[in-house]
């Protein structure tokens, strides 16, 4: 842990054990590590009822992030645990790196790379993303943190939301389209800006790949499962998408070697909530839910964005 964020919690709490493994902790080793605990900061430790029914003292969770895919809801109501959160606080750094993600796959740089590291030496001739059709997936926290830094390449943008978001979209000239299925077949490029839930898994399938525009691009900064890999996998070497650039897995650490050898693939270990700004801004805000000690999300939270 950062050492300002170990400070200012030592400062609050006298009994703290602190995780310094440098590893997420999972099923009996985590129910060791929280025995004694009334309250717990997670990241993304697995909550279920496996875990909660061996922690009879743990009465309040707060979350050390965004994403709420580990945590089983109906466990928590079950055992009269209470779980605090803070949407949208790592939403900046998240941005940013979809922003990377897209300029290194339209431009070509990092494709670049790869053909340097693997001995061959060409000018890669990629695109410019200025004129380009960019599609955001979510128009929540992070989805309306990066369409204003899209808007310097004088992109049209469009946006796709389950809710309306009439008001944004004017205001940052978006074109909100009705359906999923628009968004993918008009756009150049689709940036993936939505939770994970039983809703959205592999809510991106083969289907919706075939119907981009083919040499397109796709970029992942959500989360894993939200993606079909094996589509994801069969629509890269067939060229249907030109590359793609993800930051989540449907396990993680990455299993799908496949995918790791395609030289039009370009990936990174869930590092885009991890900037050191975000960082301790995800860490003050787990001590204030912490502290807090109530529920800090909306009841109908999968319906959101991340």
């Amino acid at each position: 842990m950062d050492s300002f964020l170990r400070e200012t919690l030592s400062a609050q709490y006298k009994n703290i054990i602190f995780n310094d493994q440098g590893k997420s902790l999972q099923g009996a080793e985590l129910v060791s590590f929280l025995k004694n605990a009334d309250k717990a900061i997670i990241a993304l430790e697995k909550i279920d009822e496996t875990i909660l029914r061996d922690l009879p003292n743990l009465k309040l969770i707060s979350k050390y992030g965004v994403g709420l895919d580990n945590i089983n809801f109906e466990a928590l109501r079950k055992h009269n645990v209470e779980l605090a959160w803070k949407g949208g606080v790592n939403k900046r750094s998240v941005a940013e790196l979809a922003l990377h993600f897209i300029l290194g796959t339209v431009r070509g740089s990092f494709h670049s790379h790869h053909d340097i590291q693997n001995g061959t030496w060409v000018q890669f001739k990629g695109f410019n993303l200025t004129g380009k059709t960019v599609g955001v997936l979510g128009l929540g926290h992070v989805g309306q943190e990066l369409i204003p830094m899209l808007k310097a390449f004088n992109v049209n943008i469009l946006g796709y939301d389950i809710h309306n978001r009439a008001d944004f979209c004017k205001e940052h000239n978006v074109n909100q389209v009705s359906t999923i299925e628009e968004l993918f077949s008009k756009s150049d490029v689709v940036s993936i800006h939505i939770p994970h839930t039983t809703k959205t898994n592999k809510i991106v399938n083969e289907r919706l790949l075939n119907s981009m525009k083919k040499g397109s691009f796709l970029v992942n900064t959500a989360r894993g499962g939200i993606v079909d890999e094996q589509a994801l996998l069969n629509a890269l070497k067939s060229s249907q998408l030109a590359s793609a650039a993800f930051d989540v897995f449907e396990k993680e650490p990455m299993e799908n070697e496949e995918l790791k050898k395609l030289p039009n693939f370009y990936f990174t270990s869930h590092i885009g909530g991890s900037s050191m700004e975000s960082i301790r801004a995800m860490g003050l805000a787990a001590i204030e839910g912490l502290n807090n000690g109530k529920e800090a999300f909306p009841s109908n939270f999968f319906d959101y964005d991340l």
